[in-house]
């Protein structure tokens, strides 16, 4: 039983980390495949990874395969958009 729990764990993190590299911030350049999906917008970055980061994040949990930043502003406490591509 302990095998198939340390089994399943280590399953659920291997698929955690591939659906976080499986979105990416693109250029305008490179959505014409893709069709726009809507916006996310964010809020509480301390610096412009962590906003991307949050971003992603954000993509991802709507399905996107794909997204571009359209604003971002603020010093320590950072917020931004993006558009978001399926």
């Amino acid at each position: 039983m302990k095998k198939y729990l340390v089994m399943l764990a280590a399953a659920s993190l291997a698929g955690a980390s591939f659906a976080a590299w499986s979105i990416e911030s693109l250029s305008n350049g490179d959505t014409s495949q893709l069709r726009p999906a809507g916006t996310v917008q964010v809020s509480g970055a301390r610096n412009l990874d962590d906003l991307q980061d949050k971003l992603a994040e954000k993509a991802r949990e709507q399905g996107a395969k794909g997204y571009v930043v359209n604003s971002a502003s603020g010093d320590d406490n950072m917020f931004g958009t993006a558009t978001i591509y399926k």
